[in-house]
């Protein structure tokens, strides 16, 4: 499957500004042959506090994916502040949305909140992991800070060909955020597909690093502080076989 990372600037919660910006995008990477187009963690707002960004479920970001995936015939995803009925507190999920060409759409709710920038405070906690095949390879899908918690990726492992990750993580630690997505991938053989924001925005600064990492820990294509379009292939087989090669996986035991 041929894979689309978008890495993008965000207009500080201006929806509008944010879709008009990256429906073209998403056209390009249609054109460009992707199955998948993924965008930044809150990609129609930054990251900025709940309460000032939340949206109902299925509200305009959710739309705007849904609608660039059936118009353009292409699977889209990107995470949103989104609150379901009966959301406790009424405050959002940190929620990645991933909408497909005939109207299908998946949510993976953020398990780990951010507490350092307080986003616990602001956003409820996910409690499922979710996995989703598209195109015949087999997706988990995390969000930003998720990459420092190993254990959720390793329960995914042997049912994942890729991991998504969608992030607005700040350039003053871009080494963790490339070496956590590397070592990722290396302890699951299996490609991370890793989507990060560009520009300015809430006082932070952002460098991309996007990537796609395959199975041996190899980078694919990479980009960095520019908005980039990144298309590269990701296939299950390659997987496989990086598995049955090196078949480290069944040596993995819990104390």
């Amino acid at each position: 499957m041929k894979v689309a990372i978008i890495q993008h600037t965000i207009t500080w919660e201006d929806r509008e500004a944010n879709f008009h910006h990256l429906a073209p995008q998403i056209t390009a990477a249609a054109a460009a042959g992707a199955r998948l187009a993924v965008l930044t963690e809150t990609f129609s707002t930054g990251f900025g506090r709940g309460d000032r960004i939340a949206e109902p479920e299925d509200g305009p970001s959710a739309t705007f994916l849904r609608e660039q995936a059936t118009a353009k015939n292409i699977w889209v995803c990107g995470s949103c502040p989104e609150v379901p009925p009966n959301s406790p507190g009424g405050k959002p999920y940190n929620t990645l949305i991933l909408a497909g060409p005939n109207g299908e759409v998946h949510r993976y709710r953020k398990v780990h909140p951010f507490s350092f920038s307080g986003e616990h405070e602001h956003f409820n906690a996910g409690t499922e992991l979710v996995n989703v095949t598209v195109e015949g390879v087999r997706l988990a899908l995390f969000v930003c800070y998720d990459i420092r918690f190993a254990d959720e990726f390793w329960q995914m492992a042997k049912q994942t060909d890729a991991y998504v990750v969608v992030a607005n993580w700040p350039e003053s630690r871009r080494l963790h955020w490339m070496s956590l997505l590397q070592a990722r991938a290396i302890e699951n053989q299996a490609y991370v597909i890793a989507c990060n924001r560009v520009g300015e925005g809430g006082g932070l600064v952002y460098s991309g690093d996007s990537r796609i990492v395959d199975p041996l820990g190899e980078i694919v294509v990479s980009a960095a502080r520019e908005e980039a379009l990144l298309v590269a292939e990701v296939s299950a087989s390659h997987v496989a076989d990086v598995r049955t090669r090196f078949p480290f996986l069944p040596d993995r035991r819990t104390c």
